[in-house]
Formats: C-alpha cells, sequence, structure tokens
C-alpha cells in the first residue's frame, strides 16, 4: 500500500481544459498527490490530465457526497469515479463531509477496498464528535480526515485526538483560501524572509512540520 503524500494538489473549482493542464503541469512538475471529488463535477478532466503519468507514481483521491447515498448508490458513485477517471483503482477515498447515511456509506467504502477498487478510505469534515461515534462501527479504520486547517485555525484538540487514532489530518485550504492578508502577514513574512522563502511556503511548512498533509490549490 502506498504512503500518503503529505504535499498535493487540489482541483476545487478547476474546470474543463484549465483543470487539465494543471494537473498534468503538476504531475510533471512533481507532483504525487492530486485531489478531487464528485462534488467538484471536474474527475473526468483529472483523469485526461493524469493519462499519461506513470500511475504507480500517483496517488489519487475523491470524495463521495450526497446525504441521501444508500449502500446501493456510494458503490455506484465509486465506480463513476473510476469510469471518469479512466482508472482501475482509486487510491483514497472520502466521505465529503458528515451525513445521516454516513455509516452505511463507509460500509459500502469497506467492500470497495474488499473488491481492490479502492486502496484506502478516510472521511472530510469530520469533528471530533463526530467521530467518537463513528469509529466504533469501522471495520477499517479511516486513513486521513480532511479538513479545513491552516495557521489561523489550527484546531489542535482534533489534531491530538486523530494522532491518538493514528488518522493523518490533511488540511484542505490550508492557505486559509488566501483570506487574512496570508501572503503579507508581517509574521508569516518575517519567517518566510529569515529562511529565503514566501509566506505562503511557511504557512504551509508550519502545518507539515506538525504531521498534518497539505493539498493547496495552484
Amino acid at each position: 500500500m502506498k504512503e500518503i503524500p503529505l504535499i498535493g494538489l487540489g482541483t476545487w473549482d478547476l474546470r474543463g481544459g484549465l483543470c487539465t493542464e494543471i494537473v498534468q503541469s503538476a504531475v510533471e512538475d512533481g507532483y504525487h498527490l492530486i485531489d478531487t471529488a464528485r462534488m467538484y463535477g471536474n474527475e473526468r478532466e483529472v483523469g485526461e490530465g493524469i493519462r499519461y503519468a506513470d500511475r504507480e507514481n500517483l496517488f489519487i483521491t475523491s470524495k463521495v457526497c450526497s446525504p441521501d447515498l444508500s449502500y446501493a448508490k456510494t458503490k455506484k458513485a465509486v465506480e463513476e469515479s473510476l469510469t471518469a477517471m479512466g482508472l482501475e483503482y482509486i487510491d483514497l477515498y472520502l466521505i465529503h463531509e458528515p451525513y445521516a447515511s454516513s455509516g452505511e456509506m463507509y460500509r459500502a467504502l469497506e467492500d470497495m477496498v474488499e473488491e481492490g477498487k479502492v486502496r484506502q478510505i478516510g472521511v472530510s469534515n469530520f469533528n471530533k464528535a463526530f467521530l467518537e461515534s463513528f469509529l466504533p462501527y469501522c471495520r477499517i479504520r479511516p486513513a486521513v480526515d480532511q479538513v479545513e486547517t491552516h495557521v489561523y485555525f489550527q484546531r489542535e484538540e482534533l489534531q491530538e485526538y486523530l494522532r491518538e487514532q493514528g488518522i493523518l489530518m490533511q488540511a484542505w485550504s490550508p492557505l486559509a483560501a488566501g483570506k487574512n492578508h496570508i501572503f503579507s502577514d508581517p509574521v508569516l513574512h518575517h519567517i518566510a524572509e529569515n529562511h529565503s522563502v514566501t509566506a505562503a511556503q511557511a504557512a504551509l511548512k508550519y502545518l507539515l512540520q506538525k504531521g498534518i498533509g497539505v493539498i493547496p490549490k495552484t
């Protein structure tokens, strides 16, 4: 089983040929992890972007969403992701956020692991309280909880809980979606100058040093 890269490319809001071009360029520049989701509506374009890359060097993540997905519909969603991206398996598949049917959806993902269609599974946007009630029913422990995390929203209690549970915290919007003037933040700018990097690189490095994966969008 592949290790989950700590740095990846997020593809939220990327569409059409631009999405394909950016994904292809990212892979050529050395990115291994590419993150997409059914909700993003760009799995086909992501598939085009990775079409000529060495599959064994790639780590592809997607996510299933919708509060009314049943066991069967979740399995169908995985199959649709595979078809859209032209893949035989997906490295990591997540439940996009907590739903009333999360348990049923997760059982479907567990079975997809056993069928070889998915290598690892996990969750996204699950807080500690939800995880505490969710984990006892998991046959396969989630590999990842993908949540909003950045220097302005560090979620230390959740970080510690996930460490205790052996679950990787992975940050979406690790650059705070550009808010709070993060690229010109005086503290980050001072740190960045001392290390001859950019403020963005300093913000990402802070998370990486805490063992948190990051998936910034270009």
